[in-house]
């Protein structure tokens, strides 16, 4: 992720409470941290400062400085500690081993491939996939890059040692390292190898033999999809190894399947929207009930179609499913009253639309209120210095009307003949009139007059979201922007933008329409938009979206463009 050179957005200063809530923060993501560890970590007055940045290639990470060094890092709501913190908490995290030859390949931004992990004499940590883990060299403890598991420790032993083990984030020697006081790993007693041990002759024998074998994949070959050694094992002793409470895998999705289908039914769907199409039931409505940190996959339940899944569900009464036109089924009844409905107890809500997390807490959202202003030029600061607006004042349209309507009194312009014209003297002339128009144009109605002032202020508007203090901005509002791109194999992605003006964060909002949508989704720096985020979904989602802004986050539609491009009802 450091790999190459960052852009730094800020550096500020933390205030009292965001220390406080950053030491809540490290004390719930690493609990084997005591109190006063904690208060070492983050001091209560030593300086410490966060940098917001982007990396290479475009993740937003806030960073934390403390002493000239970073010790922490945030990256989509997660907390990790840098090199420079595991140097003084060695045990913090389950570490693994490598050789030091693979860690010029870490540095270089690859990921650590499982042949090059040393096996020591007591076996190796045990972690779950997505388990966040320390990298050491063979021969000192002391870490040397911060990663997460790409799988169990369980399936990496039953995989042979082969495949992607760890996705690197930082690691010694990379940018966030260079930003500290580029000091040297210290010297920490080593964790006992045994020589003999017949998984590091094989990694000694692959790394005389041939590098590559031992390391890693590079970035770019992350890029065009996953290892195929590093895919997720679905064998049936696989399955088993990832069990919950015994259950396979298999058992597991059919629960949360039934899960998600008896909440929509409670929930989501009333008499009024039947009949309704079996696939809107599934995209629409059981997908975004599905619980946070969950994945429903209908190929790995036992139905293997949603088709089998609700004929099953018609058998017990729940429902009533017919194909009305050919090919294609519908809800067409639903026994409200059955006992699998009424005693289905809704579960306590997670990642949902009205929620968005900040740090580790979450608040729910609430659009801003948004206020149209104008700012005076200086080509119009005569017209509105006797009312003492400067260069630079911003106004509401009301005060623009009401300083305007008060100079023309004051100064006896208003046309005796006819009250409705207002004779243009020298400055108003300056202010509204084209040049073309200074020596002709002599008198304007009272609606033109305000109407040309209006338009040649410069626009600015004021955001204020609740608890906070008003945001000022100059320039026009951008609405939230959804297009339509066309990709390669004529496959469509759904682009959102602006969407942090409105207080809506990008990662949230991607998370949230890749549980909903079954999609992948993407965030990337916006094109000629400086400090500014883009969402991209797959395929046509502005249905979706709209449902997301409009009807959850309750944005008003004067504030979102795009939307007439969703697809046709009754077409995909």
């Amino acid at each position: 992720m450091f790999a190459k050179a960052f852009r730094v957005r800020s550096n500020t200063a933390i205030k009292g409470s965001d220390r406080r809530k950053l030491r809540a923060d490290v004390t719930a993501a690493f609990p084997t941290l005591g109190t006063d560890q904690v208060s070492e970590l983050v001091p209560a007055k030593e300086e410490l400062n966060v940098v917001k940045l982007y990396a290479h290639k475009g993740d937003a990470v806030t960073v934390y400085m403390s002493g000239g060094n970073p010790i922490l890092f945030e990256l989509e709501k997660n907390l990790y500690p840098t090199v420079y913190t595991l140097w003084s908490y060695p045990d913090l995290l389950p570490a693994f081993i490598t050789w030091p030859l693979v860690l010029e390949k870490l540095v270089g931004g690859a990921d650590l491939m499982l042949p090059g992990v040393v096996v020591p004499p007591t076996g190796l940590p045990q972690v779950q996939k997505g388990d966040l883990c320390a990298i050491a060299l063979v021969g000192n403890r002391a870490p040397v890059a911060v990663g997460v598991a790409a799988m169990s420790t369980a399936q990496m032993l039953a995989s042979g040692l082969k495949g992607k083990g760890f996705t690197v984030l930082h690691s010694f020697q990379d940018h966030l390292w260079k930003s500290g006081d580029k000091s040297s790993p210290p010297a920490i007693a080593p964790l006992a190898v045994d020589p003999t041990d017949s998984s590091e002759e094989k990694v000694d024998v692959g790394l005389h033999g041939n590098l590559r074998s031992l390391t890693l994949e590079r970035e770019e070959q992350s890029e065009k999809g996953p290892h195929p050694e590093a895919s997720e094992d679905t064998s049936p002793g696989a399955l088993s190894q990832d069990s919950l409470d015994g259950k396979p895998l298999q058992e597991q999705m059919d629960e949360l399947l039934q899960q998600c289908f008896l909440h929509a039914l409670k929930s989501r769907i009333k008499k009024a929207d039947l009949p309704l199409l079996t696939s809107t039931l599934l995209g629409s409505h059981m997908f975004s009930c599905c619980p946070e940190g969950q994945q429903l996959d209908m190929k790995k339940s036992s139905y293997k179609k949603l088709s089998k899944f609700l004929q099953h569900m018609q058998r017990e009464q729940i429902v009533q499913v017919k194909e009305l036109s050919k090919g294609v089924e519908s809800i067409v009844a639903v026994d409200w009253r059955h006992p699998r409905i009424t005693s289905f107890v809704i579960p306590e809500p997670s990642l949902t639309a009205q929620t968005l997390q900040e740090g580790s807490r979450e608040q729910p959202y609430h659009p801003p209120d948004i206020k149209p202003l104008y700012c005076v030029p200086a080509s119009m600061t005569q017209l509105f210095l006797g009312s003492g607006h400067k260069k630079g004042s911003t106004l509401e349209g009301s005060e623009v009307r009401r300083i305007v309507t008060d100079y023309a009194k004051r100064n006896n312009l208003v046309d005796a003949d006819n009250r409705n014209l207002v004779k243009l003297d020298p400055i108003l002339c300056d202010c509204i009139l084209e040049k073309n128009e200074q020596h002709v144009v002599m008198t304007l109605p009272w609606d033109c007059l305000l109407t040309r002032c209006l338009k040649n202020l410069q626009p600015a508007y004021q955001v204020t979201f609740p608890g906070q203090e008003p945001i000022l901005k100059k320039g026009k509002l951008c609405p939230v922007d959804i297009t339509l791109a066309q990709k390669t194999y004529n496959k469509k992605v759904t682009v959102v933008r602006n969407l942090e003006i409105y207080g809506l964060d990008p990662y949230s909002v991607a998370a949230i329409l890749q549980q909903r949508c079954q999609a992948s989704t993407v965030v990337s720096p916006a094109p000629g938009a400086k400090d500014s985020l883009q969402v991209q979904v797959q395929g046509n989602q502005i249905h979706h979206l709209g449902q997301l802004l409009l009807e959850e986050y309750r944005l008003p539609g004067k504030y979102i463009q795009g939307l007439e491009k969703a697809p046709k009802p009754g077409k995909k």
